[in-house]
C-alpha cells in the first residue's frame, strides 16, 4: 500500500468547500487570525491562497494588505505585542539615527546643536511632553549636571542684560520702529560703557525673546495720476552719479488718515544725505501745496550749485505753477519715465520711513499731524542713522559733505 500523503499532497483549490473559505475570511477579518496563521492551522498550501480567498470573499481591502493587517478593528494579543515590539524597535533606531546625525552636524559643522539644546534649560520639553528630567537627559546622552549649570547661566546672563530693555526702550520712545542694526549702532557704545557683551545677533535674539521685533505694515494709496495732457521731462538720473549734496532733491506725495481724514504729506529730501529739506501737510494736492514744500527746501539750502529736481509725473509737478516755481530758483526738473515706482524710489523709501517708522498712531486733527510730523522730522534728520550713509545721519552727512563743497 503506497503512502497516502502523496496521494493528496498536491491541493487546488477545489479541494476547498466554500464554506470553509468563508469561515476562514471570517476568522481573519475578524482578526483572530492572520492569513499566513490560518494557512499553517488548516494546511492550506500556497503562499498565497488564503490572501486570494480574502480578496475574493472578504468584506475588507486586501489588495493593500499590509496597510489592512495594520488596521484592522480587533487585533490579537500577539498582534499587538509583535507591533509594539516594531515600534520600540523603530523608535531606538530612530533615536540612535537622530544622536548620530546631531553629533555629525556638531563635529563638522561646529554648530554645538547637543550643547544649545541644555542651554534651553529643556523646560519646554518637560511641560509639553511631561517628561521628567532624568529620561530627557537619558534619551539626549547628557548630564543633569549640565542642565542645572545651563540654567544657572541663562538666569546669570538675563540679569546681566536687563539694562538693555531700558536702554532699548529709552531710544524707542523717539524711533520706535527703529530696525535692529540701527538700534545696535546707537546702542554699542552705552552697552560697551556698561560693560555689556552683546553683539548685534545677539540683539536680534534679546528683541525677540522680549516680543520687541517690529515688521513693517503694508498699505497702498494711491495719490500720482500721470494720465494727463501737460508736459512731462525726460529723466535726467539714468546715467547720473550723486556725488554731492543739494545736488538732486526726489520728491514724492503719501497719504497720512487722521480722525479728521485723510491728509497728504509731500516732502522733498536730498538724495545725497537722505536729509529732509522741506514738506508740507494739506488735506489736498494741488500745486500750491506740494509748492510750500519746494519753497521750504529751497530756503534751507547751503550752497548755489546747480540742482535737479527729481520726481513722478503728476499732474501736480507737471503744473505751470510747479514748473514756474523750480524755474525761479534755477532747478532743472526730471521726472520717472513711466509707471515704474522703482524710478523713483528713494523718495518712496523716505516717504515710508516717516510713515512706518514714526507716524504710527493717528492723529486726531490736521494741526496735530502737522506737529507730529515737524517732530518726527526733526528726529530723523537729527537722530537716526542710515545703513546707505555709513550709520550716520542725515544732518551729519549733509553738513559735512556741504562744508567740503564749499572749501573746494
Amino acid at each position: 500500500m503506497g503512502n497516502p500523503t502523496k496521494s493528496i499532497s498536491k491541493r487546488t483549490q477545489r479541494d476547498y468547500t466554500i464554506a470553509f473559505k468563508l469561515a476562514v475570511v471570517e476568522q481573519v477579518e475578524k482578526g483572530e487570525l492572520t492569513y499566513k496563521q490560518a494557512q499553517a492551522k488548516y494546511g492550506i498550501q500556497g503562499r498565497s491562497t488564503v490572501l486570494v480567498w480574502l480578496r475574493k470573499h472578504g468584506r475588507q481591502d486586501w489588495y493593500r494588505p499590509r496597510l489592512t493587517l495594520m488596521t484592522i478593528s480587533n487585533p490579537t494579543p500577539e498582534q499587538q505585542i509583535k507591533e509594539l515590539e516594531r515600534k520600540l524597535e523603530d523608535e531606538k533606531v530612530r533615536n540612535l539615527v537622530l544622536n548620530e546625525m546631531i553629533d555629525y552636524i556638531d563635529t563638522t559643522q561646529g554648530t554645538q546643536l547637543r550643547k544649545k539644546l541644555v542651554d534651553m534649560g529643556l523646560g519646554k520639553l518637560q511641560s509639553q511632553a511631561q517628561i521628567s528630567l532624568s529620561q530627557l537627559c537619558r534619551v539626549m546622552g547628557i548630564s543633569r549636571q549640565s542642565v542645572y549649570q545651563a540654567e544657572s547661566r541663562y538666569q546669570g546672563r538675563a540679569a546681566a542684560l536687563m539694562p538693555v530693555l531700558r536702554l532699548v526702550q529709552e531710544i524707542r520712545r523717539f524711533m520706535p520702529r527703529l530696525g535692529t542694526r540701527k538700534l545696535y549702532y546707537l546702542l554699542k557704545p552705552k552697552l560697551e560703557a556698561a560693560g555689556i557683551k552683546l553683539g548685534r545677533d545677539g540683539l536680534f535674539d534679546y528683541l525677540r525673546n522680549h516680543n520687541l521685533l517690529v515688521k513693517k505694515p503694508r498699505n497702498y494709496h494711491k495719490t500720482t495720476d500721470s494720465k494727463h495732457w501737460m508736459k512731462k521731462h525726460p529723466n535726467l538720473l539714468k546715467e547720473l552719479v550723486v556725488s554731492r549734496p543739494e545736488q538732486v532733491f526726489v520728491s514724492d506725495i503719501t497719504y497720512v488718515e487722521t480722525d479728521a481724514g485723510v491728509h497728504y504729506l509731500s516732502l522733498v529730501t536730498d538724495a545725497y544725505s537722505r536729509k529732509i529739506m522741506g514738506h508740507d501737510v494739506s488735506q489736498s494736492m494741488t500745486a500750491a501745496d506740494i509748492g510750500r514744500a519746494l519753497k521750504q527746501a529751497t530756503t534751507g539750502r547751503l550752497s548755489q550749485d546747480p540742482l535737479i529736481h527729481h520726481s513722478d509725473r503728476g499732474s501736480q509737478y507737471c503744473s505751470q505753477a510747479y514748473q514756474t516755481q523750480l524755474a525761479s530758483s534755477s532747478i532743472t526738473p526730471s521726472m520717472t519715465d513711466g509707471y515704474d515706482c522703482y524710478q523713483n524710489a528713494l523718495a518712496e523709501r523716505i516717504n515710508g520711513i516717516l510713515k512706518h517708522e514714526f507716524l504710527l498712531t493717528k492723529c486726531k486733527t490736521g494741526e496735530e499731524l502737522k506737529r507730529a510730523v515737524r517732530q518726527s522730522i526733526a528726529i530723523y534728520n537729527e537722530y537716526r542713522p542710515h545703513l546707505s550713509l555709513g550709520m550716520k545721519t542725515p544732518n551729519e552727512v549733509h553738513k559735512k559733505a556741504s562744508c567740503k563743497v564749499q572749501l573746494a
